[in-house]
């Protein structure tokens, strides 16, 4: 099962590591050969934000790999230790230079087999301007009949995206 994973040495002795079910029903694990040290291969967190500007939607050209030359919403990775919120607040300005302010959860979304789990939360604009960041090659708004749905670059994009244009939409 673990066979193409990048651990191979217990973080605790240095001895190998190999796989083993611990518990009937459970996937395999990664454990010690010498001092029985479970590692688990837990799930990253991710945290986006979908910021509405003026009727628009900003989306981000992703500039790295996975996905490059794919729309996103602004968002990565959670550091250990750092709120999810906070993590929203700081990649959305570091990734297009919006300061934001959360308004509410949108969503989690994970997927079989996939390591995210992608936490969204909706924002307005608080301060900051609009600039193209480290990760990103381009910063777009779009509205939302102009989404660009074939060049999104994730499933969990589509997916909170859908969620948000069915709240935002005024019930009749």
């Amino acid at each position: 099962m673990h066979e193409d994973v990048e651990f191979q040495y217990c973080p605790v002795c240095g001895e190998k590591l190999g796989s083993r079910t611990l518990r009937p029903g459970e996937p395999e694990r990664l454990v010690c050969s010498k001092c029985e040290f479970v590692f688990y291969l837990d799930p990253k967190v991710v945290a986006c934000s979908i910021v509405e500007m003026d009727g628009r939607i900003v989306l981000l050209k992703r500039a790295i790999d996975p996905q490059k030359g794919k729309w996103v919403l602004p968002g990565g990775y959670v550091d250990r230790g750092e709120e999810v919120k906070a993590a929203a607040l700081r990649e959305t300005e570091e990734e297009c230079g919006l300061k934001i302010r959360t308004k509410e959860l949108l969503g989690l979304y994970s997927y079989p087999g996939k390591i995210p789990v992608v936490v969204v939360y909706t924002a307005e604009p608080s301060g900051g301007n609009l600039i193209v960041g480290d990760e990103t090659a381009e910063v777009g708004l779009y509205h939302p009949e102009r989404i660009p749905w074939d060049e999104l670059a994730f499933q969990s994009t589509i997916d909170a995206l859908k969620d948000y244009l069915k709240k935002r939409e005024p019930s009749i």
